[in-house]
């Protein structure tokens, strides 16, 4: 009858490094797969304004399409509720509802920075603000504004009041103040049919 043949410890060692290599290729691929995954319920989180939030340092141009076709080269300033503050190249603010946002053009560099950014669990007074609020204080300061429709036309006048979903626009010639026999007549236009609005004389938003 045959002997058995047992492993000596030479032969065992090789086993138990085999076994140990193998366990630790599979404890690193299940890490790898957890990190992938918490990173992907992370990201899932993200909204568009956590991503906008993140390029408000002003650092770098971004390419906002807006509805309507229009382009806006400027840098991020502000973002509240439901509208974000830009600055163009002539250093005029612009406000931008985020639903009329189409897409933005951004570096990698920034694109890495915003997609890390962390899911917001409180917020900034700034950032709770509605696009309301921020026109009623432009009625209030009396400032001359361009009102881009999405519809393409845009709109020249002083804001003279703003309610919960629609503004009321007296009509005159851009960058003037508002005087009786300079307003041509007076526009209500919804929230929903704004694109953009600027802020022709300069004035900084005080939000």
């Amino acid at each position: 009858m045959p002997r058995s043949r047992t492993l000596g410890p030479v032969q065992w060692d090789h086993v138990f490094e085999d076994l140990e290599g193998q366990l630790a290729a599979a404890w690193e691929a299940e890490q790898h797969s957890l990190a992938a995954e918490q990173e992907r319920l992370r990201i899932a989180k993200l909204s568009l304004r956590d991503r906008l939030r993140a390029a408000a340092d002003g650092a770098s141009d971004l390419v906002i399409e807006v509805v309507g076709d229009t382009r806006l080269t400027a840098r991020m300033q502000l973002v509240g509720e439901d509208w974000c503050a830009v600055a163009g190249a002539d250093r005029r603010a612009v406000l931008v509802p985020v639903a009329a946002i189409v897409s933005v053009g951004i570096t990698a560099a920034d694109l890495a920075r915003t997609v890390a950014a962390a899911p917001r669990r409180g917020a900034r007074l700034v950032e709770r603000m509605p696009m309301g609020f921020v026109l009623r204080d432009l009625a209030r300061r009396r400032v001359p504004v361009t009102v881009q429709l999405r519809a393409g036309r845009a709109l020249t006048g002083t804001i003279d009041r703003a309610g919960i979903d629609h503004l009321d626009l007296a009509l005159h010639d851009p960058g003037m103040p508002r005087r009786e026999a300079a307003v041509r007549g007076v526009r209500t236009v919804p929230f929903e049919a704004v694109a953009w609005v600027r802020l022709d004389a300069g004035d900084p938003l005080t939000v």
